[in-house]
């Protein structure tokens, strides 16, 4: 895939966002023509108090977040640093949610779609154990990329899976460099018609 995407992924100290539920940490990753070009990474301090569970998880402790930039001043640059990128995460439900609030503490809005791994990895790797980031990314030979659920070592993770996907789509299904757009659109189509629906496509791209 040669388009510019950026793969992101936050580690938060819960499950959806809120004044007590922030990101604690950002990572992206750019893509572009078949690699990953740049990267983004910083903890978040939003003030808010992490759980044992989710520091024995993460590695990220309270007393690392005391000593981390404000979740504004990172957010910001982060949101600099993408630009008018697509945007892509595994399971991207989650993520999109807590980019979507930290923008909004801004006075910022989200502009891009956001791709997902996750519902991309069901519906082109139906022969995969499970669709874990961890499981898809031993299950492909994909490179280390580092502790996982640390958010610069999962984002690149995605990325690694992203290409990978790619590189499913022209050895399956002869379609080379389909872009960020119409995979957000085959992310939606039903698992069972992926195939038709692929080879409509194949059959309408010029000769």
């Amino acid at each position: 895939m040669r388009q510019r995407i950026a793969v992101i992924d936050f580690e938060t100290n819960g499950a959806s966002p809120g004044p007590d539920c922030r990101a604690t940490e950002i990572g992206v990753a750019m893509v572009e023509d078949g690699r990953v070009v740049d990267r983004f990474q910083s903890l978040m301090n939003a003030g808010v108090w992490v759980p044992p569970m989710i520091e024995r998880l993460t590695g990220i402790s309270n007393a690392m977040l005391r000593d981390a930039p404000p979740a504004g001043q990172v957010m910001a640059e982060a949101a600099r640093f993408v630009g008018d990128a697509p945007l892509v995460a595994h399971n991207a439900g989650f993520d999109r949610k807590f980019w979507d609030y930290e923008l909004a503490q801004l006075g910022l809005a989200r502009r891009q779609e956001f791709a997902c791994t996750v519902l991309l990895s069901r519906r082109l790797l139906p022969q995969a154990p499970d669709h874990k980031l961890g499981t898809l990314a031993r299950w492909a030979g994909l490179p280390d990329t580092g502790r996982a659920h640390r958010a610069l070592a999962d984002a690149e993770m995605a990325a690694q899976l992203w290409l990978f996907l790619g590189d499913t789509l022209d050895r399956q299904f002869q379609l080379p460099g389909i872009d960020h757009a119409l995979l957000c659109k085959l992310q939606k189509v039903a698992a069972a018609k992926v195939g038709p629906y692929l080879r409509e496509l194949r059959a309408a791209m010029p000769a």
